[in-house]
């Protein structure tokens, strides 16, 4: 019997579950030339380790573990409740509190502006009441007001769409929590005008 079963294939990685690690792999581009497909596949594998090495030290996320691998990044494998799946199942006072708690942790990254680039509930696991942020592969640094805006206003709309039943609720924990990020006036106003073009957008 394998040791190694995939949790999830998507279309830029493989997630292999490996004994008691998580192995990301990059997967090869065939219609890509195969110098530039490695090229491409090299730098994102990197830019992502560096995220996560940083971000480890501010909040619960995996810490990369030395591979040999270019396109590969080995972490500890988290066992916990995935909160895209079992938020729900917390009474409301629980789901505030875990809320209150990922705006928390959010201001701490984008106070070292860190974009998380993917916030949504299945990104967040929960293990010993501690929330654990996983998956960066859309994150990067920066330190503009907008791209803060938009990392919420993600947020805001995976709480809308998978939590729907008390997300207004929900998200008013998250900016309740968020108020620790030293510019959080600024991104909330930001997250208005964020919200209105995905409204003229819509129709």
């Amino acid at each position: 019997m394998s040791e190694e079963r995939i949790l999830q294939q998507g279309a830029e990685a493989k997630i292999i579950l490996s004994k008691d690690f998580i192995i990301k792999d990059r997967i090869k581009k065939s219609y890509r030339i195969s110098e530039l497909d490695n090229k491409i596949r090299k730098s994102r594998t990197k830019a992502e380790t560096k995220l996560l090495e940083k971000a480890s030290k501010i909040i619960n996320s995996p810490k990369p573990l030395e591979t040999k691998e270019i396109y590969q990044i080995k972490m500890p494998y988290i066992r916990g409740e995935k909160l895209s799946e079992d938020l729900d199942s917390f009474s409301l006072e629980e789901q505030k509190e875990i809320c209150k708690k990922m705006g928390e942790e959010i201001a701490k990254l984008h106070n070292e502006n860190i974009i998380h680039g993917d916030l949504t509930t299945s990104n967040m696991i929960l293990k010993d009441n501690q929330i654990h942020f996983i998956d960066f592969g859309l994150g990067f640094i920066s330190n503009k007001i907008e791209d803060k805006a938009v990392d919420l206003h993600l947020l805001k709309q995976a709480l809308e769409a998978k939590h729907f039943k008390n997300w207004e609720i929900l998200l008013d924990e998250v900016l309740k929590g968020y108020e620790n990020y030293k510019e959080s006036k600024k991104v909330l106003e930001r997250l208005k005008a964020v919200e209105k073009r995905g409204r003229y957008k819509e129709h």
